[in-house]
């Protein structure tokens, strides 16, 4: 009988770990719909539509890929950016731990953003601030989850 109740409690604990993971609605592929950067007293788009730039969660990393349209043949608009690392969630702060850069006097830096879900679009807002780069401005990115 002890044996049962400790194994219907083991159970009973994985199965809340999982339905946690399964909760986190951050979890997929989002594609960039829209970027808007406010630096000083001006606001001004960073989106690009000649550009695709998805951003891949789970349950512990991220990753963001952005690439041009033309697959680099035209070398004076071929764009190729990547970015990934560990991240946190509590609440709806996001926080990105940026572990791999191409531009790698990004790395080892960490940026907050506040995060909102509505249906499959995902709102990102927050500072990207580096004293060394002379960066200090105010980012807001939409996605949009892509389907499988």
């Amino acid at each position: 009988m002890k044996k049962n109740i400790l194994f219907l409690a083991v159970l009973a604990v994985v199965t809340a770990c999982n339905s946690e993971k399964k909760n986190n609605q951050l979890e997929g592929t989002w594609r960039l719909i829209s970027a808007e950067v406010t630096e000083k007293d001006s606001s001004y788009s960073t989106f690009d539509s000649s550009t695709k730039m998805i951003k891949i969660i789970n349950d512990s990393h991220f990753a963001f890929f952005n690439h041009d349209l033309h697959q680099g043949k035209d070398s004076t608009k071929a764009v190729f950016f990547a970015g990934a690392g560990k991240y946190t969630l509590k609440d709806s702060i996001y926080t990105e731990h940026l572990d791999y850069f191409n531009n790698r006097q990004w790395e080892n830096n960490k940026f907050e953003f506040v995060v909102t879900i509505s249906n499959d679009t995902l709102t990102q807002i927050g500072t990207e601030k580096l004293e060394n780069l002379g960066i200090n401005r105010i980012i807001n990115e939409k996605y949009v989850r892509e389907k499988n």
